[in-house]
Formats: C-alpha cells, structure tokens, sequence
C-alpha cells in the first residue's frame, strides 16, 4: 500500500505540541479529544500510513504525564446508543476503552456520566461501574447551555457538578462518540479548579478537519462526508482571519460556538486565552502529510464509501437521505462519480452476467480485481473471499479449495437442526471451513496462510450484506460498500 503520511514525524511533532501547551497553562491542561482514540479508521484510510492506533501511540510517548477520563452521556445510555463500526452500545464502549486504554499501560482515573437527571439505566451502568473499581463522577443538565454565561459559570451551573480528581498534568477527555458532553466537562473543570486556586487551560484536539490545508481538499471533504448526518460544514475560521491575517480551516460548530466559549473563559479566568477556534486546537497531522496525491485518492475514495454508507442507512430511514444529498454535493466537489471505485463497476458487471443475481467484486492490493457469484454452496460475499485468496496466494481460478464434502454437512446443519432457509454458507462459516481443510490440503492451508493480505482491500456487493458477512469483512480490514438493495423482499433482514 502507498504511503501519504509521515507517521514517525507526526509522533515527534504532536507530542511536542501538547507538552508545549501544558506548559503554556502553568502545569495543567484539559484535553478535548474529539474522533477516536483508540481505533480511528477514518484517519487510517484518507491518511495512508496513520494507523488506526497512532493517536493512542502517541499518547504512550508521554504516558506518565497522561490521565485519561471517559466521557458518556446519560442520554445515549438510556437511548441504547449505538457504535455502528463496531456494532456495541456506547457504554459497552466505555467499558472495552477502559480495558483497551489499561491494557497498553494507560491510566484511566474516572468515568462521566454527563446530562444526568436520574435516568435510571445511566443509574444502573454508575453503580455498574462503581462494583469495578472504576471511580464515577456526575454531571448535570444546565438550563440555557451554552448561551446562558451568567448561569454556567455559577453554583447552579457549573458548581453543581461533580469535581473530577485528577492527579497528572494532561487530562485526555475522550468519548464513545461525538456529543457525549467532552468539552463542557473541561469547562466544568477549569470553573472547579479555579476556585481551588489550581493553574489549568483547556486545548481541542481533533484531526479533522486538517486546519492548514485548503478548505476543498479531498482530506477535508471527506470529513464532511464523515460527518453528513451530523450536518458539521467546513469553513474559514473568521476569526483567526481577523485576528491574523491568516486562512485557516474549522467546521462550523466550532465557528459558532466560538463566541460563547470566549465569555465562559472570561467568565471564569477573566480574560479568555484564545483569539479564535484554530487557536485552540493542537493538531499537527497537516505537517506529517509526505504525499498529498496519494492521500488525495484515499480521500475520494473514502467519500465514495461514505456515499454508499448513506445510501444504505437511507434505505432503512429516509430521515436520512439529506445525508445523501450533502454526500453527493462532496463528490461534485472533489469531481468524482461511484465509478472512481473499480470495484463497483466490476461487481454490477458480475451481476448481470448471471441473470441479475447478488455478486461482489474485491480489488486486492495488486491491482487486481476478482469478484464471486451466488451458487447453491456459498454467497457472493464468501466466493468473492474464496477466489480472492486464491488469486492472493498463486493458485489457479478453478482450484476447489474447500471440499464439497465439507460444505454439504454444514449446509444440512444450518437448515435441518438450525432453522435456516438459506443453505448457503456465510463468510464465518467459510473461514471455519478453510481452516479445518487446510489441516489436510495444501492449497486450503496456502490460502488460509493469505488472510492478512486481505486487510485495506476493497470490495463492493451489489445487495446489501447480512451483519454476520459485514462484521467478517471488517475484521479481516476490507473495506466494504454495499449497493442498497436486500437480495430478498422481506420486512425484516438480519
């Protein structure tokens, strides 16, 4: 895969950065972490060469200055909401990010529960965590948050929250997702620490979009692609315009609250210690881009997933089809059509070639393309991966590399003893097969040896998967858009 991002150069870079603003604030400073931490994918595909983790490897560079607090809003406890890349609640996510942040050595000092009115759930999820060790602290709603200064910034704004302890100089607030209350709990903060007589500042740290490239580039219209349903819009920081001369790029719920956030540091240290949103911030992943062609055709590219992630979400909720709309304004933009993904044509083409039924092609790291047709033994979607290792691993198109013999007792499993009317197997079902013959076939045991070569491939089906052949496809880092048609007319589809 070609490289576009100086990972080793953003390590140093960035590190520097946040110690510089620690030390700017007098020893103390409050971190907003907005995207993922732990697992951004989005950063990994239109930045080749930043690795889903390289935000938490960085951390780990100045791990004994770090204290991490995680974020959660009641109101997504109570909704049940959920992570859709990887298909958990949010705060099942705050339990696995507990575990993921200690496992590497991280420490996590506590746990907010934001917007909490005695929702008895998020009641449920505190004592949860309580019985775990995990210290939990309680922030309230604030009637007029955030215009309302003169009551935020007052015992009955801030001053009713919970005070986080907190023992290290940098204090990372992070998040299952957006929205989870991140940076009124800094503020909340620095009101505390205030009137404690503790020296601390607070300081935003999001990838996107890049603040120093320009507005139109294809990083920064994929953000926007990113973020269609949550109607974010990028723009010239007018501020900073007006404060510096100089154009530098935010999203427009920065822009606007901007203001607000300024009367809060007034409110709450007398003066406010930024000119403008862009001043805030600390990321340094725009310096670390060593190829921009190459993290140009990653970015179209991501905005065409994108695209067909809307227009799937769309099928199931036409609430949602003002994110296509936005999505397809972005193409225009970045001059670019479904067809700049190979693998959508070649899919559609397998399809009509056999009588309209489901097919999916995967583009391999070669260049090359191979695709997989619906038969009475698999799916598309398990063919595709079948002929996909074999092409990986040097073997001929017409090598069988799964008995028949094998799939048939499996198929008479699933629909004789499971109650399942498709016989066809799955993805999962395909790989445990594999696995078990290449205990017996050379050429099962050279394809099973070629899975990893499959992650950062590209696939396109041209039905919409079943949620068992997406997660398989995630896990082994395909990635995966889906035409939104269901292969079967049904009200309900797993």
């Amino acid at each position: 895969m070609l490289k576009g991002f100086d990972i080793d150069l953003y390590f140093e870079k960035q590190s520097e950065q946040i110690k510089k603003r620690i030390d700017e604030f007098g020893g103390k400073l409050y971190l907003e972490f907005g995207g993922k931490l732990f697992d951004d994918y989005h950063a990994s595909r239109v930045l080749p060469g930043f690795k889903p983790d390289s935000k938490l490897q960085m951390l780990l560079k100045i791990r004994d200055s770090v204290e991490l607090v995680v974020v959660i809003n009641a109101g997504d406890i109570e909704s049940n909401k959920i992570r859709r890349d990887l298909g958990i609640s949010y705060d099942s996510d705050v339990l696995r990010l507990i575990d993921e942040f200690r496992s590497v050595g991280l420490y996590v000092g506590s746990v907010v529960i934001a917007q909490y009115s005695g929702q008895a759930v998020a009641s449920v999820f505190r004592e949860k965590l309580r019985m775990h060790g995990v210290k939990v602290f309680v922030h309230y709603p604030i009637e007029g948050y955030p215009y309302n200064v003169s009551k935020i910034v007052s015992e009955d704004g801030f001053g009713k929250n919970d005070y986080i302890s907190t023992d290290r100089p940098l204090v990372v607030m992070t998040a299952p997702g957006p929205g989870s209350g991140k940076m009124a709990t800094c503020l909340s903060q620095l009101y505390h620490d205030n009137l404690r007589g503790i020296k601390a500042g607070y300081a935003k740290f999001e990838t996107f979009p890049i603040w120093n490239i320009p507005l139109k580039h294809p990083i920064n219209l994929a953000y926007e692609a990113a973020t269609a349903d949550l109607n974010d819009v990028n723009m010239i920081d007018p501020y900073h315009l007006e404060a510096y001369g100089e154009k530098t790029v935010n999203y427009n719920r920065d822009v606007e609250v901007f203001p607000v956030l300024n009367m809060i540091f007034e409110k709450i240290e007398g003066k406010s210690p930024y000119k403008s949103p862009t001043d805030m911030g600390v990321n340094m992943a725009g310096y670390c881009i060593s190829d921009d062609e190459v993290c140009c055709d990653a970015s179209k590219a991501e905005i065409i997933r994108r695209y067909f992630a809307a227009l799937c979400d769309a099928r199931n909720d036409k609430n949602l089809e003002e994110a296509v709309i936005k999505i397809e304004s972005l193409m225009n933009q970045a001059g670019i059509s479904v067809d700049y993904r190979a693998v959508v044509k070649k899919a559609i083409e397998k399809s009509e070639m056999t009588n309209n039924q489901p097919a999916v092609a995967i583009e391999l790291q070669n260049g090359q393309i191979v695709t997989g047709k619906t038969s009475e033994l698999l799916g598309a979607s398990s063919a595709a991966l079948l002929n996909a290792l074999k092409n990986i691993s040097g073997q001929a198109d017409e090598i069988t590399l799964i008995d028949p013999k094998i799939i048939e007792p499996i198929q008479d499993l699933k629909t004789r003893f499971l109650g399942n009317r498709n016989p066809r197997l799955h993805t999962d079902e395909v790989l445990i097969a594999l696995s078990m013959s290449a205990a017996t076939s050379q050429n099962a045991a050279l394809a099973f040896a070629a899975l990893p070569a499959l992650g950062g491939c590209e696939a396109h089906s041209t039905v919409m998967l079943s949620q068992v052949d997406r997660d398989v496809y995630r896990r082994l880092g395909i990635n995966l858009t889906c035409e939104p048609h269901y292969e079967r007319k049904q009200l309900y589809h797993k």
